[in-house]
């Protein structure tokens, strides 16, 4: 009896110090995408805000569902052939393309009376409606967009964008993150606010922009928010952001190391509030 009694004991004991693993589903655009694909950043970033969350909380498993270049709307188009599945935890970092793309944002009425794939409101919606469809009690965690800069592509300079420090189709990037924070506070989740959070600010975003001074002809480094005012052109100038000049960003809008860091920091800390993480 003695013998069984300490098998019992041994087994509790370790049932009680057992991390229970949890399972997490990233639904994003490119910065969560580009976690898994290193070399599509010219390996300027060697660990993704996905990575660092894992490393960090050793029960949390993630599963990528970043897609490269998406919107709210593409991801709610095609909800149900992404192979959404069964989680724990789901977060949704998008915004940045619907800002760029030039959809309406909406209002929250979009998202109260699910007003269907038009706005970014109601692309939350059948986003949120899948994700309590695959599991009710499911943890969700919003994450706003993230200030940007002039975007240039590593690869393919033809593919820019000025930053957020002008309007686009009339909307300002600050108007989709204060609807996610809006979709946040309707349905109690905890929101990731990276937009307003000041160690993101656009101004450290990148150290300098490499252009051609418009007097001289030669390249000179401007920071913002003169280098916003000065032409750049893809066809005939250099890339605009050498090694030198990556700071929270490495090309003006997707995270570096640095600033996949602090995201990372970020998220764990929501996770951690929703009682997730192994003590």
């Amino acid at each position: 009896m003695k013998k069984y009694l300490v098998i019992l004991l041994a087994v509790f004991l370790l049932s009680s110090f057992t991390e229970k693993e949890v399972t997490w589903v990233a639904i994003g655009d490119s910065i969560t995408y580009l976690n898994d694909h290193a070399d599509e950043t010219g390996n300027r970033v060697t660990k993704g805000y996905l990575t660092r969350v894992t490393e960090q909380l050793h029960n949390v498993k993630y599963i990528n569902q970043g897609h490269n270049g998406w919107t709210s709307g593409g991801i709610a188009e095609n909800i149900e052939k992404l192979g959404l599945v069964k989680a724990d935890v789901y977060s949704v970092f998008l915004g940045t393309n619907d800002w760029w793309g030039g959809r309406p944002v909406g209002t929250i009425a979009d998202y109260k009376n699910t007003a269907g794939n038009t706005t970014v409101y109601g692309s939350f919606r059948i986003i949120i409606n899948k994700i309590r469809q695959l599991n009710p009690q499911a943890k969700i965690v919003l994450i706003t967009p993230l200030q940007r800069n002039d975007f240039v592509y590593i690869t393919d300079a033809n593919n820019n964008a000025y930053g957020s420090y002008k309007k686009k189709n009339g909307q300002s990037l600050e108007e989709f993150a204060n609807a996610v924070l809006a979709i946040g506070k309707y349905e109690h989740v905890p929101v990731v606010d990276l937009y307003h959070d000041p160690s993101l600010k656009l101004e450290n975003l990148v150290n300098f922009k490499r252009l051609k001074d418009p007097q001289t002809g030669k390249y000179k480094n401007y920071t913002y928010p003169q280098s916003s005012e000065i032409p750049y052109n893809p066809k005939t100038d250099d890339y605009p952001y050498p090694a030198d000049a990556i700071n929270l960003t490495y090309d003006g809008l997707h995270p570096s190391d640095k600033g996949n860091a602090i995201i990372a920091q970020s998220v764990i800390n929501a996770v951690k509030q929703l009682g997730l993480a192994a003590r």
